[in-house]
């Protein structure tokens, strides 16, 4: 079995090459350069420019993948607030540019497609924990950008027959990710501070936000039991079942490193519009195909923090 991975040098790319490593020949496309570690996690990478059509059926003509895992997109939503259309556009034509190219030349192939929990943006309490018939309420260009895409991966199930997949992450961290993202960049503020880099103040946004945390090894995880159970055309959500303060982590964060922080808003790490709370309801891929989280939040952040120090 071949497995193409696109965003295959990213946060959740080598971890998804190493849990299909036993099963698949996995082949990775990239954008920008690789990294040397990336490099050995695959048996081939491909530099592609997703938004290029021809770029992308010529790599899909290459490889002939069984199973495409289409991870590639721009998802930093403090980024997608000030480039709008950049986010827009990678993410719509780089999914839209993959849905045909599977049709045309391996349609026969499944594919994946990496949505997020962020599509039902602002819901009120009643309906949580979130289904995935709940209805779309983006709050912010990247949301936005995941809803056209479920949108698209429908509209080609049904229309063509294409066999797609929806999946929708709720957030998820680990040790590697970008300090771009909140967790990253608390664990790596607070090691410098054991380092004695520089003064133990962490710097903030806003941390009353709550969200539904996965270890992104179990998150790998469900990607490759629905590649290899899920049912076309559906929508699954990828979630604990359980939110979480971003406080709350900061604070085990802390625990965690043993030293005294003082902890401090700073005004520009504020997004024009945070969702108060996301939490899913993880029944649908646990009755379809087994999985359910299995890393606890701590031990993630164990990890974290260790990766940075």
């Amino acid at each position: 079995m071949k497995a193409l991975i696109t965003g295959a040098t990213g946060f959740v790319g080598h971890y998804l090459a190493d849990e299909l490593s036993s099963t698949y020949e996995t082949i990775g496309a990239y954008w920008p350069e690789a990294t040397t570690n990336s490099h050995q996690k695959f048996a081939a990478l491909h530099k592609l420019d997703i938004r290029d059509e021809a770029a992308v059926r010529d790599l899909v003509a290459t490889v002939q993948p069984d199973v495409i895992f289409h991870l590639a997109a721009q998802t930093h939503v403090p980024t997608a607030f000030k480039a709008p259309w950049d986010t827009l556009e990678t993410n719509i034509q780089g999914t839209l540019n993959f849905l045909q190219a599977t049709l045309d030349i391996v349609p026969n192939s499944r594919i994946l497609v990496i949505s997020s929990s962020e599509v039902y943006g602002v819901v009120q309490a009643g309906d949580l924990p979130l289904v995935e018939s709940q209805s779309y309420n983006p709050g912010n260009p990247y949301s936005v950008s995941k809803v056209t895409g479920e949108l698209l991966s429908r509209q080609y199930f049904m229309a063509y027959g294409l066999d797609v997949i929806i999946a929708r992450p709720f957030n998820h961290i680990g040790p590697g990710q970008s300090t771009r993202f909140a967790v990253a960049d608390f664990a790596t503020q607070i090691a410098g501070m054991q380092r004695g880099e520089h003064e133990p103040i962490l710097r903030v946004g806003n941390l009353s936000a709550q969200r539904d945390y996965l270890d992104v090894r179990d998150v790998v995880r469900a990607y490759r039991l629905l590649a290899e159970k899920g049912i076309a055309g559906e929508v699954y959500n990828i979630c604990r079942g359980e939110a979480h303060p971003l406080q709350s982590l900061v604070e085990t964060l802390i625990d965690l490193a043993g030293i005294p922080v003082q902890i401090e808003v700073e005004a520009s790490r504020l997004r024009p519009l945070d969702l108060p709370i996301l939490v899913g309801d993880p029944t649908k891929i646990k009755t379809q195909t087994g999985w359910q989280a299995e890393i606890p939040v701590e031990q993630t952040l164990r990890d974290v923090l260790a990766a940075c120090q």
